[in-house]
């Protein structure tokens, strides 16, 4: 197998990210809790088998390039397979690749990019070569694992949470960029007023500062050094700047379960801040207008019933007007019901309630509360019995909706 990191100057033509992955682990950066000297990773490096982990995080923070460091450090053979291009056949013959290993005395890292992408079957194939050891499998994914990786699969995995990059980490890695051979030593100069800029627009994510910088050193060649106003213009430019997000994924359930509880907690700025998130986000406004309506009857209920006409007033709002405009009326709502006094037992009661008629099944209804539309039904006793009564037998004094202090 081919050492994976030549020493060998790497050409321009490959993209600048490519060029300045980490070839040992005291260039990287970040990650310090599994990756600083007591950290479970290192430990793991000097075991006499390293086990099969999933690195799970957002883009850009170095999962492919934590697993290849991983097998360098250790000298095992490395397989790379994506999950966008890999299927049964693909693992079969890593399988086959990695006996042969083992006959040579070599242990095998099998790395498996956007492991979540796996369906049932695919990850099922992979069960038995982890269980008995042939290859240390080494699983990266954007996506809760929980939600997306078989419980089977999981369960011989330990997952590895890798958080995005603070700007600290992200400051080294400019630095790198600017100082490396294999980088853009002696080309370019940023201010550390530009250098801030471009940091906080990677939003954590270390191959997105690196194809930003390379970007605008492409674009502006003759230049050797950049302001901020010179950086912002160029990066206008470029477009518009993406927030990570993706409607399925668990970024869209972490972002409108802040904009509920910060409305829940009574916090207009936070809600307000999320809003904005999911609208600067692409995010369905009419998913939000939704949200609200709901949140309206189960978190304010009673204490505000204006709070349900506010809410599904920004839903037709947002029908006649549409986005742009409507993002003041989503606004409006948002602030109103976090402003609003909240009572849930409306919300409680209906649960209840429910919860009973599991339990007890379809009581009979008190005569009392039945018509007497006949003499028949007369004779029977329909409409009669305590007015006060009106739950049925066996729910005598049974209480559903239990007005609470409102907050």
């Amino acid at each position: 197998m081919d050492d994976l990191f030549s020493v060998a100057k790497k050409p321009e033509s490959e993209p600048l990210a490519h060029r300045l992955r980490p070839k040992t682990l005291e260039e990287w950066v970040g990650h310090s809790k599994v990756l600083g000297p007591k950290g479970m990773i290192r430990t793991w490096l000097k075991s006499p088998r390293f086990p099969s982990i999933l690195l799970w995080g957002p883009p850009g923070v170095g999962k492919t390039s934590l697993a290849m460091l991983i097998a360098e450090n250790r000298g095992d053979a490395f397989i790379q397979l994506s999950a966008v291009s890999s299927g049964v056949k693909d693992i079969k013959e890593s399988a086959d690749q990695a006996r042969g290993y083992q006959r040579l005395g070599r242990q095998t890292i099998l790395f498996f990019d956007e492991i979540h992408r796996l369906n049932k079957s695919q990850q099922d194939s992979l069960l038995p070569h982890v269980e008995n050891g042939l290859f240390s499998l080494i699983g990266a994914t954007t996506e809760n694992p929980s939600f997306e990786v078989n419980a089977a699969l999981l369960s011989r995995m330990r997952v590895i949470r890798l958080d995005r990059l603070d700007e600290s980490s992200l400051k080294g890695v400019f630095d790198r960029a600017l100082s490396s051979e294999f980088g853009l030593a002696g080309k370019v100069s940023f201010s550390e007023e530009a250098q801030n800029l471009l940091i906080n627009q990677a939003e954590g994510d270390a191959r997105r500062l690196l194809t930003l910088l390379e970007s605008i050193q492409m674009f502006k060649p003759e230049i050797e050094a950049f302001d901020v106003e010179l950086t912002k213009e160029l990066l206008s430019q470029m477009g518009d700047r993406v927030l990570p997000y993706d409607k399925a994924s668990e970024e869209h359930y972490n972002i409108i379960s802040a904009f509920i509880k910060s409305m829940r907690a009574s916090d207009p700025d936070a809600a307000v801040y999320y809003l904005a998130r999911m609208l600067e986000s692409g995010e369905d406004p009419m998913f939000i207008a939704r949200r609200m309506i709901v949140f309206a009857s189960e978190d304010v209920g009673n204490a505000d019933p204006r709070g349900l006409l506010m809410a599904i007033a920004a839903k037709e709002a947002l029908e006649c007007v549409g986005l742009p405009e409507a993002r003041i009326n989503l606004a409006h709502a948002a602030v109103s019901l976090a402003l609003a006094k909240k009572d849930r037992a409306v919300y409680d009661a209906i649960n209840s309630a429910m919860a009973e008629v599991q339990e007890t099944g379809a009581l009979p209804v008190p005569m009392v509360l039945r018509n007497a539309v006949t003499s028949l039904m007369r004779a029977e006793g329909y409409g009669k019995g305590d007015p006060s009564q009106r739950l049925p037998e066996g729910l005598k004094n049974k209480q559903f909706y239990i007005p609470k202090k409102l907050v």
